[in-house]
């Protein structure tokens, strides 16, 4: 989906746990205490980044904001550091704590918005394990979805600024 991006591809995650398998193996290594060397790229580049280089590479804008509750868990704080290795690829992100999000018109899933014009919710079970994908063309959908991620993204805090609490 983001080799037909042309203009934008915006994620908005609202969870506090995600549980998703193929992140499994990282999750538990950042928990024994490994971190990653920003100095040795090799060591943790990965499919995801190259795909994310290759995309803003075209000019393609990428970001992401995620809605955290704070004090963040411990699956939040594993994201905050190794967020290091999505700005290298030249996503943007922004962390919002959700006490200042209660004003703002949220869709009931995270999703990715298109070109502004298709979203992918992306379903999760309450452990956070993946359970699908669902896309809408939809115009209200769509209009839904961009407005909160601009409400979101406005408010939030960029990824240098913000320090988990």
């Amino acid at each position: 989906m983001f080799r037909s991006c042309e203009r934008s591809a915006v994620h908005l995650e609202m969870r506090d746990l995600y549980a998703v398998s193929d992140e499994d193996p990282m999750f538990s290594a950042w928990r024994a205490g490994h971190r990653y060397d920003p100095a040795d790229e090799a060591s943790w580049w990965r499919p995801w980044l190259s795909l994310m280089r290759e995309t803003t590479g075209r000019g393609v804008a990428v970001k992401r904001a995620r809605i955290v509750s704070e004090p963040v868990t411990e699956y939040i704080r594993f994201e905050y550091d190794v967020s290091f290795t999505n700005i290298v690829a030249g996503e943007q992100g922004r962390w919002l704590p959700r006490r200042r999000a209660s004003g703002i018109t949220l869709p009931g899933n995270d999703f990715w918005l298109l070109d502004g014009a298709r979203v992918q919710f992306n379903h999760f079970t309450g452990d956070g394990d993946w359970a699908g994908v669902e896309w809408c063309e939809d115009p209200d959908v769509v209009k839904l979805c961009a407005a909160a991620f601009d409400a979101v993204w406005a408010a939030a805090i960029d990824h240098g600024d913000y320090t988990p609490a």
